[in-house]
């Protein structure tokens, strides 16, 4: 019994000196941002990424560190990067447009069906554990209003628990549509940066094959499927070919 609470002592004392070296580099990268020494603060935010995994608001500063340096495709991959795990934060999606003009290919999407822009910038407004905490809470009131549909002896609140039921229905059915969307995104992340200068897309996982089309640093592209050491690609003109996988950056 005794071991176990010095076991347990021990745990207490290395998470809260975990928590503590995590806060000093933090500080000592916004230092380093402030002075302009925008290599180090590189240097340490990655670090953090490294030690305690990702976090959105660490990818943001790199992201922004890296765009002070003078490297956009790197904050293009950090802004994108943090989008993935908080797609509402405005602030990074500000940022990543003002990289995307500083990139030399300007890539006009293909256009998407009004309905389908509607429902991305809805599921976009929340991560996959904000939708699934708003999912969790909409099924909870929906019960209430089973519960007070059925069990009502007056009309009026019969009509408020039937309709307010099924609206909460509705959101709960599209809470966990975005929050599995958001979840496939992060697990199954197919999105890649093109990081060397320049780059020529080819016909085939080959360096002979036909000459497609060429790409400059910072380009986002969707990867299809791999073969050796080539990656098909989409560019989000729907423009498909292949590039060989070291020139791109999956985020």
């Amino acid at each position: 019994m005794k071991m176990k609470k010095i076991l347990f002592l021990l745990l207490i004392q290395f998470l809260a000196w975990g928590a503590y070296a995590q806060e000093a580099t933090l500080k000592e990268a916004e230092a380093a941002y402030t002075k302009e020494d925008y290599n180090k603060a590189i240097e340490l935010y990655d670090g953090l990424l490294k030690t305690h995994g990702e976090s959105a608001a660490i990818y943001y500063n790199l992201g922004n560190a890296y765009y002070k340096a003078g490297k956009i495709a790197p904050a293009i991959l950090n802004y994108e990067r943090a989008l993935i795990l908080n797609p509402g934060d405005s602030d990074t999606r500000f940022n990543l447009q003002l990289a995307r003009q500083k990139s030399v290919d300007k890539i006009e999407p293909v256009d998407d069906f009004f309905l389908h822009r509607w429902f991305d910038s809805i599921q976009n407004m929340g991560g996959a554990d904000s939708w699934a905490k708003i999912g969790i809470v909409s099924f909870i009131l929906f019960i209430g209003c089973l519960i007070l549909f059925f069990f009502s002896k007056w009309i009026h609140l019969k009509k408020i628990g039937f309709y307010a039921g099924l609206l909460l229905l509705f959101i709960v059915i599209f809470a966990n549509i975005f929050a599995k969307n958001q979840k496939d995104e992060m697990v199954n992340r197919k999105g890649a940066i093109i990081f060397v200068p320049t780059v020529t897309i080819k016909s085939s996982p080959d360096a002979s094959g036909t000459d497609l089309f060429i790409l400059h640093e910072g380009t986002k592209v969707s990867v299809k499927s791999k073969l050796g050491d080539w990656s098909e690609i989409e560019v989000e003109d729907g423009n498909i070919g292949w590039i060989p996988s070291k020139d791109i950056e999956i985020i």
